[in-house]
């Protein structure tokens, strides 16, 4: 990996953001930055440039990484009026590492290579976890020229990087990591709400399952806030209905029958109609005790 010094612009400093932006600046790159709302003080006292605009960080950074909630957000932030397409010269590189639709990520890409520049989609899975240890899985789609050009700045925030294909593969890849991740979290609660029901002590439950085959990051982390009922993000259930809307509309189109995926997202909505669209995902399981008039952690009568 090459120890030069870049400029990089970091869109989006939220929950996964901005420690995302730490690794870089921690890395020896230069940053520019900009967000909804204001830049964190951790990101600026770091040293980061602090732009008004996606258009002043593209101008100030060879490559420019984009960190938001959706699809249109990453198109606003890319071709809004003082977006970042608008500060791009030839040779510049954009990573969006956003998870939003294949489809317009694909569009995005033809724009942005149509002025000269590079394109990668690099959508991210590890939650706040991974972001804040650099540990994150990233999936790749585009040239792989474009590819090994981003892999060095990937590898300051992730462990598991690996080039799916073409554009918007990446992107197909996270809708998938999303479905097994979404039906992993309802399988995980039906587990730890069956055993507590029973009478068995969830957390000694889950500390046995862990040594065997039901094993998973998602009972290891998110099992462990079932148990104690955290729901602080981590990764909004909001944010996970939007990806699996994006799976749920394109297996519409591709003829796909995907029964758990639409029940998994028949319990977030449960979830957002009482009031839980900010709890982190392993809420669901609050959705499945209303069902069921028990709470993980109730003693049963």
């Amino acid at each position: 990996m090459s120890s030069a010094s870049l400029n990089i612009g970091f869109i989006g400093l939220g929950i996964m953001g901005t420690p995302m932006a730490g690794h870089l600046m921690k890395g020896g790159h230069k940053l520019a930055a900009h967000t909804h709302g204001k830049v964190p003080d951790e990101v600026a006292q770091a040293g980061a440039k602090v732009c008004a605009s996606g258009r002043e960080v593209a101008q100030a950074s060879d490559i420019i990484i984009i960190m938001v909630p959706d699809t249109p957000d990453v198109g606003k932030v890319l071709f809004a009026e003082d977006g970042v397409a608008a500060g791009l010269t030839k040779g510049k590189l954009v990573i969006d590492m956003s998870s939003i639709s294949p489809v317009e990520t694909k569009e995005y890409a033809s724009k942005i290579e149509a002025l000269g520049c590079d394109y990668l989609d690099a959508p991210v899975s590890g939650g706040d976890v991974g972001a804040r240890n650099a540990t994150l899985s990233i999936m790749c789609g585009g040239k792989p020229a474009v590819f090994e050009r981003a892999r060095p700045v990937l590898e300051l925030m992730g462990k598991n990087i690996t080039l799916v294909g073409g554009t918007g593969d990446g992107q197909t890849c996270k809708v998938a990591n999303q479905i097994v991740v979404a039906l992993t979290i309802n399988a995980v609660a039906e587990g730890l709400l069956f055993a507590a029901r029973a009478g068995a002590d969830p957390a000694k439950v889950r500390q046995a399952l862990l040594g065997g085959l039901a094993t998973s990051r998602i009972l290891e982390v998110l099992g462990e806030r079932m148990i104690k009922r955290t729901v602080e993000p981590g990764f909004r259930i909001a944010l996970h209905q939007k990806d699996l809307n994006l799976a749920l509309t394109a297996a519409r189109q591709l003829g796909l029958a995907l029964p758990a995926t639409s029940n998994a997202q028949q319990l977030f909505s449960a979830c957002v109609s009482h009031g839980g669209a900010a709890w982190d995902h392993s809420g669901m399981v609050r959705a499945l005790e209303k069902l069921s008039n028990f709470e993980i952690g109730q003693k049963p009568t």
